[in-house]
């Protein structure tokens, strides 16, 4: 059973930071791609970023400010967040796609599966 389950949102001062994470079940790196899309409020679905065995991209919107990272140890995926905007405000998404060829393109036109998301908020 595939499961991806998002934590680390909040309320936070532009300038500030926050981490995400992502922990999924029943899937490998070895042949998923795995990703962090955000909706904001009124607006489309966005791809923030990605990460697989063989590739890394942010939207760039992000750029310079996200970071995606994974660990071995456990089935967690990060976005390190800097940086934060007001405009950054948002239901954060990790998704999961069956595939590890470059995840720029699952990134932009969407995952197989998504998470239940997390609520960012950057605010004064």
């Amino acid at each position: 059973q595939l499961e991806l389950v998002e934590s680390g949102g909040g309320l936070v001062q532009p300038g500030g930071s926050l981490r995400l994470s992502c922990t999924f079940h029943g899937l490998s790196l070895d042949y998923w791609s795995i990703g962090w899309f955000r909706r904001a409020p009124g607006k489309e679905r966005e791809g923030v970023s990605c990460i697989n065995s063989r590739s890394v991209n942010y939207a760039d919107s992000v750029k310079g400010r996200f970071v995606i990272s994974r660990t071995n140890a456990d089935n967690t995926i990060y976005l390190q967040m800097n940086s934060l905007k007001p405009e950054d405000t948002a239901v954060y998404y990790c998704a999961a796609d069956n595939g590890v060829v470059d995840c720029s393109v699952p990134l932009r036109y969407g995952m197989d599966y998504y998470g239940k998301g997390t609520l960012v908020t950057v605010s004064a």
